[in-house]
């Protein structure tokens, strides 16, 4: 009797045990996508959706007007070596791509700012590669997330203390994929109490370590845009997307704040122009009025 009840515990702690295990592996994934034939017709092109905006970036302590361009761009993914398939293959993987950049001047120097988010547009996974550079004449600092087993992270940086670094994270949110989730479904964005990695341009202009941090993920309206806001209380920051929330799901604007020492720092973009371009095909002098249309001059 007393080897029957042992062995009615035994199994019940391991039902539970699994049962555990399951929800724990459910926290890594993003729900299962399923794409529109309106994702597919808009996305499927062959043209990129090019974006710029006004920016006024906030850097030691000052206001620095700008511009950030936001490029979304449907292609092919190698999932071994990670980067973009050069030719047609059953085991590519499509992702939806965005490239976003910034351009502004601090005092006598120029910052240059791109991130590269790398996101899958079937299954549940995490963005599978994200790349961030930044370059100014003091120097310039570059990372790297590839998405494998775990987040493998590559650091570099012209800082003392920050020059070569190598880590891993278990998998969780990334404040890099939400853009790209957002264009393919804003109903799939986490909300409530994350743990969530800021964005990389962020960690490495404030020097933040390199992890997940307790946040905090809402929607709300703003009369005809709806916002989505992440708050990071450690940090003192948050960032709010503001949208349309009907499809393409065009970004309008955003707003990023961090206050320190009881001051705010404010960094917003607004949209001036949208096209659709096959720009790779656009590498002529002859095709330099493209800027012009973009207010990039």
């Amino acid at each position: 009797m007393i080897r029957m009840q042992y062995r009615i515990l035994l199994l019940g702690f391991l039902i539970l045990s699994l049962g555990c295990e399951k929800k724990t592996d459910e926290k890594l994934l993003l729900p299962e996508r399923n794409l529109s034939q309106n994702f597919k017709n808009y996305w499927f092109s062959g043209e990129a959706e090019i974006t710029s905006y006004k920016l006024d970036q906030t850097r030691y302590g000052e206001s620095r007007p700008g511009t950030a361009v936001l490029i979304f761009v449907t292609e092919d993914f190698l999932p071994e070596s990670q980067v973009k398939a050069n030719s047609q293959n059953k085991s590519n993987i499509p992702v939806l791509k965005l490239n976003a950049t910034k351009n502004f001047i601090t005092g006598i120097y120029p910052y240059s700012i791109m991130q590269s988010t790398f996101f899958p547009l079937e299954g549940n996974s995490h963005a599978l590669k994200i790349t961030t550079s930044i370059q100014e004449w003091c120097g310039q600092v570059y990372m790297q997330l590839n998405n494998r087993s775990d987040f493998e992270i590559k650091s570099h940086s012209y800082f003392e203390g920050e020059a070569d670094h190598e880590l891993n994270l278990d998998k969780t949110y990334l404040e890099n994929e939400i853009w790209t989730l957002l264009r393919i479904d804003p109903e799939q964005l986490p909300t409530g109490s994350i743990q969530m990695v800021p964005s990389f341009e962020y960690i490495r202009l404030d020097h933040t370590e390199i992890k997940a941090y307790q946040a905090t993920a809402e929607f709300y309206q703003d009369k005809e845009l709806s916002v989505y806001k992440i708050t990071y209380p450690e940090l003192n920051r948050n960032l709010k997307i503001y949208y349309h929330n009907s499809f393409p799901f065009r970004i309008e604007k955003w707003e990023e704040t961090t206050e320190r020492d009881g001051k705010k720092d404010v960094t917003t973009a607004t949209k001036m122009v949208e096209i659709k371009s096959a720009y790779w095909n656009k590498n002529s002098n002859n095709h330099l009025h493209l800027r012009d249309t973009l207010n990039l001059n």
